[in-house]
């Protein structure tokens, strides 16, 4: 299975630390404070396992049209005027723990601009998120330009870009991480969009799933 870039030291940490603390627990069995590290080094099990689940990247059969950025729910679908890419249609998306957290291009398109805000860790669902932290990415594309916010949420404490300026990116190319939860806003230009072919709650795939058709 194949994991994202960046993960290795997570899952690596947590295995090696709960081998040593069963070591130690197996060494000082007739000790006490054995038991304290047997548990504590069954739960550094777990957190590996988690760290797998979470940390997993696999291939993606890149879907048609435009496709999604982020897997999970779709939060909300508006029209928002935009200061960087004028008038849009917000698809807004909410990743669980559980999702695939590794983001991906969903249009062909160049990266004219990355701009990393500091911000709260509030929960992305809440309006309140909008002063979280997170990565703003604006691409140039076939449809004119594209924005693409990656939110950092209450357990997320990270993202990654895998990105640069300048860059060219295809069509389901991955193009960052957001550590352990939170959600993906991207602004498509109105005028070049035929078809939005999602709606609030429906789950997608990022790079898999059409989340709308552009006009010919």
């Amino acid at each position: 299975m194949k994991l994202a870039v960046g993960s290795k030291s997570w899952i690596l940490s947590s295995f090696f630390s709960g081998i040593i603390l069963l070591i130690l627990s197996i060494l000082l069995l007739q000790n006490n404070f054995s038991y304290v590290l047997l548990l504590t080094s069954a739960f550094l099990f777990l957190l590996t396992g988690f760290f797998i689940m979470f940390f997993r990247d696999p291939e993606r059969i890149i879907g048609k049209g435009i496709v999604a950025c982020a897997d999970g729910k779709i939060r909300d679908v508006y029209e928002i005027k935009d200061k960087d890419v004028g008038s849009s249609i917000c698809i807004s998306t909410f990743m669980n723990v559980q999702n695939v957290h590794v983001n991906r291009m969903p249009i062909n398109g160049k990266i004219k601009k990355i701009e990393h805000k500091h911000g709260l860790h509030l929960p992305a669902f809440k309006k309140e998120s909008e002063k979280n932290e997170r990565i703003t990415i604006i691409a140039d594309s076939k449809i004119g330009k594209l924005k693409i916010i990656l939110i950092a949420g209450t357990l997320a404490r990270r993202i990654v870009p895998y990105i640069k300026k300048e860059d060219e990116l295809k069509k389901g190319k991955r193009i960052g991480i957001i550590r352990l939860g939170s959600r993906v806003d991207i602004y498509l230009p109105k005028k070049s969009i035929k078809k939005i072919c999602v709606k609030k709650g429906d789950k997608v795939k990022a790079g898999e799933n059409k989340i709308a058709e552009i006009n010919d």
